[in-house]
């Protein structure tokens, strides 16, 4: 087990914690939280590249420790009526179709799909954007908006990937 796999798990073992503080509705620990997870990956990811301490393990649960944490946020941010449902059901179809996607390559072909410029830009957006709507910044909305149609453009990106590497398989 190395440093970077040690910091995903951290991350995995926040998200109840942070959940809990959220139901709570202390939401000043919620984003310490949450900026917490935020800079574990940070630091997960250079110090993975960095050292190469790249692995499979690292790739597969990395993006999934990100994606709790995103996913446990809007699902309780929709529960409060801090953001609208469509939002949370556009996410988590993209994640559906991503986590299908994902293992159809890896089940074909033994293939980790790896984050990509367009995913990391989307999961950016989206702390902002989690973190806005926590502090109830006016018009948060529109930021959840924009995470949300940065999301949609990450799972275009990733779905003309997908096809590419996908067609040589089959």
């Amino acid at each position: 087990m190395n440093v970077p796999n040690i910091l995903t798990i951290i991350r995995f073992l926040v998200v109840p914690v942070f959940c809990y503080f959220m139901i709570i509705e202390d939401y000043h620990v919620s984003v310490a939280l949450y900026v917490f997870a935020g800079i574990t990956d940070i630091l997960d990811g250079q110090i993975a590249r960095r050292y190469n301490l790249v692995t499979s393990f690292g790739k597969l649960a990395d993006p999934v420790a990100d994606k709790s944490m995103q996913i446990s946020a809007l699902v309780l941010l929709t529960l409060k009526n801090k953001i609208p449902p469509v939002f949370l059901i556009i996410v988590i179809a993209k994640e559906l179709f991503m986590i299908a996607g994902s293992l159809i390559l890896y089940k074909k072909a033994n293939y980790v799909v790896s984050a990509n410029w367009y995913g990391k830009m989307s999961t950016v957006i989206f702390f902002i954007a989690i973190i806005l709507t926590l502090f109830d910044i006016p018009y948060n909305n529109i930021f959840v908006l924009v995470a949300v149609l940065a999301n949609l453009f990450s799972f275009l990106m990733y779905t003309m990937e997908y096809r590419k590497i996908k067609q040589p398989i089959e």
